[in-house]
């Protein structure tokens, strides 16, 4: 797996996602645009195309730092609980400020986030039998308690509507003005890639890194923080996206190696690429109606993660 073959599909991708749309826009139509087909691109298309590129970059990075953390490959933003804690954060913010905009509903979001993700990696610390499958486990356990006090709340206060709209995750709506908030990921992304050494040596323990004179704590909240207001950004604008976060690094991680900042890379164009042939597959399999991203990419998604499973258990045996 090199750029060099995954920049041109992502081209090529990204070009054929601007002229997928009930709209009908043809790539010989970009020479005659009448004012209609411009509108449909700076509005929507182009918005569209460019918060899929963000989501998957930013969303499989979170999941490559929280393996590395961790030193567990079935970690990841979903698995962690992290999605479901954001949902709770948003639902909290629509129910107690209710007149809070998306930056300040985000922010809630964040630290919901922030201190679910902790709480899991506290929860990790105490246990003893970490073994690879059970430690995700502990985290969706987690995650299903937190969803189920959501719901619970969103029952409460008639909100089962908009929160069905966080639950499964949708570019549908993204449009010009609703989706510049994702664009936090991007100097997110590029502080990950300038402390990747430091987080594979911090998800070697604390002891061990705390010998070669890093700061174990400072990494690690460096971390979790990336993690956590990606995902906020995420939920609060496009909703819940399930095992994106997971199978990219896995499928990285057997092709290129554990090196974070070797694979950091190819981590990021790889998801761009899975994101967005998803998000085009939900487009044109029932065309001109749309099946949400989050409902493409958990199908697609738990079938890699099956097989990743299966994999690691006949490798075991």
């Amino acid at each position: 797996m090199k750029i060099k073959y995954l920049l041109p599909l992502l081209l090529i991708l990204s070009f054929a996602s601007l002229f997928i749309g009930v709209q009908d826009i043809s790539p010989l139509d970009l020479f005659r645009l009448d004012d209609e087909d411009v509108q449909t691109l700076v509005i929507s298309r182009i918005p569209r195309l460019l918060s899929v590129l963000i989501v998957g970059v930013s969303l499989s990075v979170c999941g490559l730092i929280m393996q590395q953390l961790t030193q567990n490959k079935f970690v990841s933003p979903t698995t962690a609980g992290t999605m479901d804690w954001a949902r709770l954060g948003i639902l909290v913010a629509v129910v107690v400020f209710t007149q809070a905009t998306t930056l300040q509903r985000m922010f809630i979001a964040f630290l919901f986030a922030l201190f679910g993700t902790f709480l899991f990696m506290k929860i990790l610390e105490r246990i003893r039998f970490k073994n690879v499958v059970f430690v995700p486990l502990v985290g969706l356990m987690l995650g299903s308690v937190v969803n189920s006090i959501t719901t619970f709340l969103a029952y409460r206060y008639d909100l089962v509507q908009s929160l069905s709209s966080w639950m499964q995750g949708s570019f549908s709506l993204v449009l010009k003005g609703r989706y510049e908030i994702l664009y936090i990921g991007i100097p997110l992304v590029v502080i990950a890639f300038l402390f990747a050494n430091r987080f594979t040596v911090a998800g070697m323990g604390k002891d061990f890194s705390t010998n070669l004179g890093l700061n174990y704590n400072q990494i690690m909240n460096i971390g979790l923080f990336i993690v956590a207001m990606i995902t906020a950004t995420i939920v609060v604008t496009i909703g819940s996206i399930p095992f994106l976060g997971l199978v990219i690094p896995n499928i990285v991680s057997i092709i290129r190696g554990d090196n974070l900042k070797n694979s950091l890379p190819h981590t990021a164009l790889l998801g761009a690429i899975f994101l967005l042939a998803c998000d085009i597959l939900g487009r044109v399999l029932i065309y001109p109606y749309e099946i949400p991203i989050g409902l493409v990419v958990g199908v697609v998604g738990s079938a890699i993660f099956l097989y990743l499973l299966l994999r690691r258990r006949s490798h075991a045996a």
